[in-house]
């Protein structure tokens, strides 16, 4: 992919995380290994993401915001930032905390990137559409109301970059429900696909939220899922062109929590178990019962791109991964 954003250093932060590993994989087959990798690995185990990947150097997320601020030389030859980094958690109640690393992180990390003329693309996120009464277009910012402290967070930088005018230079993705290998560090956080894998393999049975909505039956509730290798090409496509503002990054089809453990049951061959379970009454009041990216943007931006059906996803990442034990890259050396 020739790109003048790519063909210095890369700066990517989140780079241990789901999407983060998924798009330095894609860079790498790209023939990009010239990439400085953020994030914050502490006690984790998100370094195993890493073994199976090429990069330039390391640094931790506190010392990489040190370099920012002091505008260090050591970050001069940096032409393309993709922020990834993040606390990704909906269930965080530290609002403050949430507030600097997720809105005041980026503001500082995105005014230098602008102030130098590096290229840079951002994650926003799909939970900043809040209930979905309003819709998934990504013109709408004033509109929303994001129900927890993770979703405002995204969504203050979202408005503090529109009224800088900073969105003409650069691209906010809102990323709707990815999925894929390289999940296990994220606990509770983790995407049913690995959830339902675990409790198949444990039990022989899936367990699956009732339904509290009249218009949806037990486990209808509609997600957006997008395979994560998907999600990786198009990050990396979009810091690769000239497209600017805050695109949905998602598959553009709404799915059930049934159609996803039907493909899992599939492509792991065992007989369909489902137990429907109460809702936790901690989630009714900000769950969301269905999800659906608008691609208009997305496809305005003319970029190519592979798409993976929610079937094809969850059989390559319960196969592939999952049964075997893998990370994204070990599959080069099976």
């Amino acid at each position: 992919m020739n790109s003048p954003a790519l063909d210095g250093r890369i700066l990517l932060t989140g780079g241990a995380g789901l999407i983060g590993s998924a798009t330095l994989w894609f860079l790498n087959r790209l023939g990009h290994d010239n990439v400085l990798l953020a994030d914050r690995l502490d006690k984790s185990e998100k370094w195993r993401n890493l073994v199976a990947l090429s990069f330039f150097d390391y640094t931790e997320a506190g010392a990489l915001r040190s370099r920012i601020l002091a505008d260090c030389k050591t970050l001069h030859d940096v032409t393309c930032v993709i922020h990834l980094g993040a606390c990704s958690d909906t269930g965080e109640r530290d609002s403050a905390y949430l507030l600097d690393n997720n809105y005041a992180y980026t503001r500082d990390l995105a005014h230098w990137a602008l102030r130098r003329g590096v290229r840079m693309v951002y994650a926003s996120s799909a939970s900043t559409y809040g209930d979905g009464s309003h819709g998934f277009s990504e013109n709408l910012l004033a509109e929303l109301r994001p129900m927890n402290a993770y979703a405002y967070s995204k969504q203050l930088f979202d408005q503090h970059a529109a009224r800088q005018g900073w969105l003409k230079r650069l691209v906010g993705l809102k990323y709707f429900n990815v999925f894929g290998p390289n999940e296990n560090h994220k606990g509770s956080m983790r995407s049913l696909v690995h959830k339902a894998f675990d409790q198949v393999r444990d039990t022989g049975r899936v367990r699956l939220f009732k339904s509290g909505h009249p218009d949806y039956g037990d486990g209808e509730q509609q997600r957006d899922f997008l395979y994560v290798k998907q999600a990786a090409e198009v990050t990396v496509r979009l810091a690769a062109s000239s497209a600017s503002g805050l695109i949905n990054v998602g598959s553009g089809v709404a799915s059930s929590w049934n159609e996803l453990v039907d493909a899992l049951f599939a492509a792991l061959g065992r007989p369909r178990a489902v137990d429907y379970v109460d809702m936790p009454e901690s989630l009714r009041d900000s769950y969301q019962y269905h999800t659906c990216a608008d691609l208009t943007a997305l496809r305005a931006s003319g970029l190519s791109y592979t798409t993976y059906s929610l079937r094809e996803g969850v059989t390559e990442t319960a196969r592939d991964y999952l049964v075997p034990g893998r990370h994204l890259g070990d599959e080069k050396r099976a």
